[in-house]
């Protein structure tokens, strides 16, 4: 009796099918997964300005000062030994630039949105301070220091 040799593949109707149904399938995922990059955002930059803040600690306690106040986006003299210059330099995970501050409240390390890139309102750095502090950039220990300035003040005056 002969065999018949038969290839049983699939029809272009039915890739298109599975093709259509994938597409629906990925319209309906990735705006969640969108969503969910912002709250990271913001506790990559609470985790950095964390980091930052103990390497501003770690300065004080060698050189018995805090670093000196520098350019937005400069990195602090001293700091290349406790962290990974290519960490500050450039924009922070939420846009603006990493910066060092001599403030009227005291000594500060945090973000300037100096007009570069991403700018941040302060209802989106509420959000921040209220997971970081107290939600009041005008208290606490994170605070609005000035037009799109916002520092974690490390020492008061």
């Amino acid at each position: 009796m002969a065999r018949r040799n038969t290839i049983r593949a699939f029809t272009l109707v039915e890739i298109l099918i599975v093709v259509v149904i994938l597409g629906i399938l990925a319209a309906t995922v990735v705006p969640s997964f969108a969503n969910a990059t912002e709250p990271t955002r913001q506790t990559t930059f609470i985790t950095n300005m964390k980091d930052f803040a103990d390497a501003v600690q770690i300065y004080k306690v060698r050189n018995n000062e805090f670093p000196a106040d520098t350019t937005t986006g400069e990195l602090p003299d001293g700091f290349e030994d406790l962290l990974d210059p290519r960490d500050w330099l450039g924009r922070t995970p939420i846009g603006g630039q990493w910066d060092t501050e001599e403030t009227d409240v005291g000594y500060g390390i945090g973000v300037h949105f100096d007009g570069t890139g991403e700018t941040r309102d302060e209802e989106y750095m509420s959000e921040i301070d209220e997971i970081f502090d107290d939600g009041d950039l005008e208290s606490g220990v994170f605070q609005m220091t000035g037009d799109n300035r916002y520092y974690l003040i490390l020492h008061y005056d």
